[in-house]
């Protein structure tokens, strides 16, 4: 079994750390709704904000023309921001046109955008004012904000979760584990098949269906499957749950560590630990070495995206071989960043948020082999001579867990080995664009 890992806070306290503030470069809170429609299949996400947040949705959803979405958008107009009509009166009046369409539907988000906070409409009121009138006849509503104002993209899953966690009912008794993150099924089953080995009781949230809301109490203990769920974890540690400190689960290192810890809270033998993630780890291994003749030794640098970077970037380091050069990361969780970044190289330039001019410098200056960054900032690159991966990539893809370690590094080499396919094809083109 893994040794315990670093405190987050020591961790964080003893790196120094470049704090940036300055223009950035990242998509709003809306694009959790892609992934967050998909896990909770009887939920429905109502934002309301302008044209722009709808064509943002349909564009990064990329839904089919024969799947009818659990997403839609309830479009402030001029009449609206002109003071003409009520909007409480309009918004009633769709939602009420929704449930009539869809009378599945049993737990209906409002999601607020920059043009709703604006415009100062209250949803957290909107949405009370429903559910009193809605929830008789089973359907729930919440409220959470989606803005992009002063936030990152994967923090729309936060807010969406933690808005979930007052509704959460009170645990009877029993210690219990708290899986907290929107993750595919297919990792959330292979996960759960772990902790039944382990002989430990695990509970998801987000649930798959809103009438399987998981208790929560004093007696819950909480892994976060993702570092970018921390005001999930306050409101969780709220209602009287402690949070886990652990690596996040990314790679066969990564999600050994993530599992030892909750081993060890619920006191499981490491003869049993070991014989539960042995084959699962080294099938994870094997996985990672067929791309590791690639990566190891390659330089990267990650700009601040998803909150992802530190955990992947230890992953890489660990686990690949890589090189990093700078990790940049929108907002450092201390707690739940700690114990993968004191496996972490002691000299790295780790920076927190983003002045992107001056990072962008810093990447020229480096010219590191592959750079993982916003969709913004990858083209441009390109057209420079540096190799880049989208960021957003890494959310939308099955990525933790035992199994999805060979896909992940993949991931990483993928860019590589299509930057060399296109260098032994147009090789003068690649010179020219890298001067």
């Amino acid at each position: 079994m893994n040794a315990p890992p670093v405190s987050g806070l020591a961790a964080a306290a003893s790196r120094r750390i470049l704090r940036e503030r300055g223009q950035r470069e990242v998509f709003c809170g809306l694009t959790g709704i892609v992934w967050l429609h998909r896990k909770i299949q009887d939920a429905f996400f109502l934002v309301v904000g302008s044209r722009t947040c709808a064509h943002l949705l349909q564009s990064a959803a990329g839904v089919m023309i024969f799947a009818e979405p659990r997403f839609a958008t309830a479009i402030i107009e001029e009449k609206d921001l002109a003071g003409l009509a009520d909007v409480h009166d309009e918004l009633d009046a769709v939602v009420a046109r929704l449930l009539a369409r869809r009378p599945d539907i049993r737990l209906l988000f409002l999601v607020g955008s920059c043009p709703s906070e604006v415009i100062k409409l209250d949803l957290a009121k909107a949405a009370s004012r429903l559910d009193a009138r809605l929830k008789s006849h089973g359907t729930r509503v919440l409220a959470y904000s989606g803005s992009g104002i002063e936030t990152t993209f994967t923090q729309g899953e936060d807010a969406c979760l933690a808005a979930i966690v007052p509704e959460l009912p009170e645990a009877g008794g029993g210690r219990r584990l708290m899986v907290a993150a929107s993750l595919p099924d297919i990792v959330e089953d292979q996960f759960a098949r772990l902790f039944a080995e382990l002989g430990i009781p695990v509970d998801f949230l987000p649930p798959r269906r809103a009438g399987a809301l998981p208790a929560v109490g004093p007696e819950t203990l909480v892994l976060l499957a993702q570092p970018f769920l921390g005001d999930t974890a306050a409101a969780l540690e709220s209602r009287g749950a402690r949070v886990l400190e652990a690596p996040f689960p990314f790679g066969a290192r990564g999600t050994e560590g993530w599992l030892a810890v909750a081993a060890r809270a619920f006191g499981v033998p490491a003869d049993r630990f070991e014989a539960a993630v042995a084959g699962p780890r080294a099938r994870a291994e094997r996985a990672v070495a067929r791309h590791r003749a690639l990566l190891a030794g390659r330089r990267i640098c990650f700009l601040p995206d998803s909150q992802l970077e530190v955990p992947l970037a230890r992953f890489l380091a660990e686990e690949c071989g890589m090189i990093p050069v700078e990790v940049g990361t929108p907002y450092l969780h201390q707690r739940f960043h700690g114990p993968d970044l004191a496996r972490l190289p002691a000299d790295l330039l780790v920076s927190e948020g983003q002045d992107v001019e001056r990072q962008l410098d810093r990447v020229r200056a480096a010219r590191p082999d592959l750079t993982v960054c916003g969709l913004g900032l990858a083209n441009p690159l390109e057209a420079e001579g540096l190799a880049t991966k989208w960021s957003i990539e890494l959310v939308f893809s099955p990525v933790h867990g035992f199994d999805q370690s060979g896909d992940l590094a993949e991931l990483f080499a993928r860019p590589l080995v299509r930057r060399a396919k296109l260098a032994a094809l147009q090789p003068e083109a690649l010179t020219g664009a890298a001067a």
